[in-house]
């Protein structure tokens, strides 16, 4: 009998503390997968190229999710390592939510990775000083990578023919 009015007393307990809660209540717009999200790229022709006369010293952050549409255009190159120049378009990308102040880099309209935060910081200075903020602008790119190395196909990277930031 004891045992019957202890688990009374627990239940009235418990629906004294969790009757006056708040429902919860849905999101009001969906979350948004790291794989659904691209921005969109700017209509028009960029409005500067930049230049730093071939080094190619700038690395794309890119996840495993662009390897696809990397390989894709380093086009085939055997068991050795691509090594296949583009031009690159980047955008700013404000609208990305899980970056602030993101450049997103496009490889023939495919999105292939973005600018390191700290990069991309820099490039938005220069932008400013050039009054190009927000603006489309590009720069050459080469795809480096993707030999084949015990039966497997190493992972590529895209340099960027990026000036140096001050």
């Amino acid at each position: 009998m004891l045992y019957l009015l202890a688990i009374v007393i627990v239940i009235a307990l418990l629906y004294y503390v969790f009757s006056g809660r708040t429902p919860v209540k849905p999101l009001h717009k969906p979350l948004v997968s790291v794989r659904q999200y691209v921005p969109a790229i700017p209509s028009g022709a960029p409005a500067h190229h930049w230049s730093d006369e071939g080094r190619f010293a700038s690395e794309v952050e890119n996840e495993a999710m662009y390897q696809p549409a990397i390989a894709r255009l380093a086009g085939e190159h055997g068991p050795g390592n691509a090594e296949e120049k583009c031009l690159a378009l980047l955008v700013c990308d404000d609208a990305n939510p899980f970056q602030d102040k993101a450049i997103a880099v496009f490889i023939d309209g495919l999105l292939v990775g973005y600018l390191s935060h700290n990069d991309a910081l820099r490039l938005r200075r220069n932008l400013g000083r050039m009054d190009l903020v927000g603006q489309l602008t590009s720069c050459d790119a080469v795809i480096r990578g993707g030999g084949l190395w015990n039966g497997k196909r190493l992972s590529y990277a895209v340099w960027l023919d990026l000036q140096p930031y001050n």
